[in-house]
């Protein structure tokens, strides 16, 4: 096990590239994988989440490489998705399995999807049971509504499917990709308002740049898909990620600090863009260029915020870490979902943070943070990546040593980010803990 130490840093400065969007690779890579032809992917992120989703595609038949010299994947479509000759491990990315599962229906055979301890965790049952009413045999191994999950291919025979919108976009995103190829028109009603729409908005965007018709009614209540479609090559420069830089911005803003981060554009689908707000909201100076974002201090005092994060899920833990260092009391709304991540996210975040010296309180969806002295503490961050980034970039405050264990975990999703906050001056230091 690796254990991150911080400890207190009263400045940081210079310039990082943000890695590349999380969300964007996943989508590129199945679009790609589902097409009839080659599709280059530029720039792509790897890290475990993405190369889960790499290896589940590679399985079900399409061709995949990676050229080093222009940092690039180079797929080779299988647009007849074929039977898995293994099961279909995700590891702990609930992206792959929901976006994967529907299209292992297209497959002839039988496909096993799975993967670690806290993607079993994560729920299943909304997207079986929508598959199900579109004519896909496909249960949970456990008859519980969660991983493992096997699916008998044959096709998608289309019709109507209703699943709630509150629970998780990946549900919807996963029928998107996997129901152009249905036998009939596929009808999509959600039964409840849709949370984290800017993601489906992605997906639909990245499915039309492949030549796939979805049109949307009724703002997200219903979604048509015709049937018979084929994907066509496209090819993708992702772009980089605002989830992830919110963490290297939000740590600018704690050390009253100037930090630029290239690699983020200005005009974006993204909804995680909206740290920027967020900051400008706290009294934090940012300044936005076409294709990076620079904090440039606070002005006086970092003030708390109340803020409604129901389509920004992942800008959670990082308010939390900024609320941890802010004066007054931050209220963010719409967290009811985050008890469904890589970890009960409400449980790590009140209790982590509280071990820094913050004061924490959920509500149902609800989550105060109050600010006040921190200290430094050792964390759990319960193998949750975000929660791991969160307590690192708050610790920069503590008094003291912190210690983060099983820091390994940031591989999810920002495997450079002890470097990138090395480089900026953090007084960040991995050690092997041996027990």
């Amino acid at each position: 096990m690796a254990v991150l130490i911080v400890r207190k840093t009263e400045g940081l400065k210079g310039t990082v590239e943000a890695p590349p969007s999380k969300a964007y690779t996943h989508r590129a890579v199945i679009a790609a994988s589902l097409s009839d032809g080659e599709s280059r992917i530029r720039r792509p992120l790897f890290c475990e989440d993405t190369l889960a989703t790499i290896e589940a595609c590679k399985m079900l038949g399409a061709r995949i490489d990676v050229d080093d010299d222009e940092k690039a994947l180079r797929v080779i479509g299988a647009p007849k998705p074929a039977t898995p000759p293994d099961v279909i491990n995700c590891r702990n990315s609930g992206s792959t399995i929901r976006f994967v599962t529907p299209i292992c229906a297209l497959a002839e055979g039988i496909s096993i999807l799975t993967g670690g301890e806290s993607l079993r965790r994560r729920p299943m049952g909304p997207l079986l049971k929508a598959l199900r009413s579109l004519g896909v045999q496909c249960y949970s191994a456990r008859r519980d509504g969660y991983p493992p999950v096997i699916v008998f291919g044959g096709g998608i025979r289309g019709g109507d499917a209703s699943i709630r919108g509150d629970v998780s976009s990946q549900f919807i995103s996963g029928l998107i990709f996997a129901t152009p190829k249905a036998e009939r028109e596929t009808r999509i009603t959600l039964t409840s308002p849709l949370e984290s729409k800017p993601y489906v908005e992605m997906t639909i965007n990245i499915v039309r740049r492949h030549g796939v018709e979805v049109s949307v009614q009724e703002d997200y209540r219903h979604l048509m898909v015709p049937p018979k479609q084929e994907y066509k090559p496209s090819d993708h420069m992702i772009e980089g990620d605002y989830s992830s830089a919110s963490f290297i911005l939000a740590a600018a803003a704690i050390t009253d600090s100037k930090v630029r981060v290239e690699n983020l554009p200005a005009e974006t689908l993204q909804g995680d863009r909206l740290i920027v707000d967020i900051l400008r909201r706290m009294n934090v100076r940012v300044n936005v260029g076409e294709n990076y974002v620079e904090v440039m201090g606070v002005k006086g005092t970092l003030e708390a915020i109340t803020v409604d994060l129901r389509d920004n899920p992942d800008l959670v833990p990082v308010c939390a870490a900024l609320a941890a260092s802010a004066r007054g009391r931050t209220v963010i709304k719409g967290v009811r979902r985050l008890r469904f991540k890589e970890s009960d996210r409400l449980v790590s975040i009140s209790s982590e943070m509280a071990k820094l010296g913050a004061r924490v309180k959920v509500e149902d969806d609800k989550l105060e943070v109050v600010g006040g002295e921190l200290r430094g503490a050792e964390i759990d961050p319960r193998n949750d990546h975000r929660i791991a980034m969160a307590c690192a970039v708050a610790a920069l405050r503590a008094e003291g040593e912190t210690r983060i264990l099983g820091i390994e975990c940031i591989n999810k999703s920002y495997p450079n980010f002890v470097r990138d906050m090395q480089l900026l001056g953090g007084d960040l230091s991995e050690r092997q803990l041996h027990r």
